[in-house]
């Protein structure tokens, strides 16, 4: 039997995914978590064989979750599940020590195929970025990448901005002081060579942090 944990901080996505996983007969859901800090506490407890973890989650996300996880030596495979069809988010994760890469777009079939894999000590990467990867991989090869250079959490920062949440929303979804997010803020316009909250948004549409707003 795969046991799995889900850990989502929308309530309605871990319904969803917790019905569609009790239809398969060798998957049980085990438990559930709402952040990373609770995430790494049931993982601990539970020790599934796999964890659904969301990427972008409050406070601590899903990639410094990864790393505590597999850093406890819990022998339990992390599945990444997100919005973000974006090679430089899958690079993160499998770099983080997770086994797979899922988008909140794909069928909910992948989403099964992608626990069994990762559950058989496989590898699984979305279809939607996996043509990509390779590629990817080689640009970074050849030539230092923008996106690289920046920390989990100059990334997550700047994508809430990207996204139009004011420096007040971001320190309450990530759990950070306004003065810190400020901080982040002004570090990403030094690292970037850019100016103003605008040129971020522009950056991070053009690097396909985050979709197209209009």
């Amino acid at each position: 039997m795969i046991t799995v944990l889900i850990v989502d901080d929308h309530g309605l996505v871990r319904d969803g995914i917790r019905r569609l996983l009790e239809d398969c007969p060798d998957i049980e859901v085990v438990g559930e978590a709402r952040e990373g800090q609770e995430a790494v506490r049931l993982a601990q407890e539970l020790q599934p064989t796999v964890v659904l973890m969301d990427l972008s989650l409050p406070g601590m996300d899903g990639i410094e979750a990864t790393k505590r996880i597999l850093a406890a030596g819990i022998k339990t495979r992390i599945l990444m599940l997100t919005m973000h069809a974006n090679e430089e988010y899958a690079l993160r994760v499998l770099q983080a020590g997770a086994q797979g890469f899922v988008v909140k777009e794909d069928p909910s079939q992948e989403l099964v195929t992608a626990i069994h894999a990762v559950a058989s000590n496989g590898t699984y990467v979305s279809p939607a970025i996996s043509k990509r990867l390779p590629t990817r991989i080689t640009q970074e090869q050849d030539r230092p990448n923008v996106l690289a250079a920046l920390s989990d959490r100059e990334l997550q920062v700047l994508k809430r901005f990207a996204e139009g949440f004011t420096t007040g929303q971001i320190a309450r979804d990530l759990y950070l002081s306004v003065k810190t997010v400020e901080t982040y803020r002004a570090r990403l316009l030094d690292k970037l060579g850019l100016q103003t909250t605008v040129d971020l948004i522009r950056f991070a549409l053009r690097n396909g942090v985050i979709e197209d707003l209009w």
